[in-house]
């Protein structure tokens, strides 16, 4: 598995709010920049910047650049769904970005669905879950085997097109695998 891919002319989207983990969407949007993607980071409410949760406080501001009900996953290669414990929290009660996730899922140009932490909250709310190898922080692992899911702990879990990863510790090999998926 390379640690460089060449993303150019592929678009992923990241969708987060408010208090998303810092690192779970800056360092991935980096790293799938730096490979030539062009990343869109979207939010729901109408939001032009949206605030991090950065460990144990709030973090940097992040801008939105567009909202979830005015793009299509059919324009994008990969849904990136970053953790913490509030933004995957609230984005699981948003009806449109519920939609969105599974809508993804069904789109044929979107080649991974990656969620990280408490990201994977997003993929039970979505019905993805289930019958879906994943991992996710150990804290939300009943919540996945309650959706049907089977839960192991490992760096990256790859079922279909979803990717999933347990925290900020696995981002280097969870943006690797979700790379190398979009550059097939």
């Amino acid at each position: 598995m390379s640690n460089t891919q060449n993303l150019k002319g592929k678009k992923i989207a990241i969708l987060a709010t408010n208090g998303f983990e810092q690192s779970e969407l800056i360092q991935p949007r980096d790293k799938f920049i730096e490979q030539g993607a062009e990343v869109d980071v979207l939010s729901i409410d109408e939001q032009t910047t949206i605030k991090a949760w950065d460990k144990d406080n709030w973090g940097k501001d992040v801008n939105v650049d567009k909202q979830v009900t005015s793009v299509n996953p059919e324009d994008y290669d990969a849904l990136v769904l970053p953790g913490g414990q509030i933004n995957p929290d609230v984005l699981r009660t948003n009806e449109d970005a519920v939609a969105f996730i599974k809508s993804a899922n069904s789109a044929a140009s979107i080649k991974a669905i990656g969620a990280i932490c408490h990201g994977p909250w997003l993929l039970v709310e979505s019905g993805l879950a289930k019958g879906a190898t994943l991992t996710s922080f150990p804290s939300i692992q009943t919540d996945l085997k309650n959706a049907g899911a089977t839960w192991v702990d490992e760096e990256v879990a790859t079922h279909a097109k979803l990717v999933t990863s347990r925290n900020p510790d696995d981002i280097p090999a969870f943006v690797s695998k979700i790379s190398e998926m979009v550059a097939q």
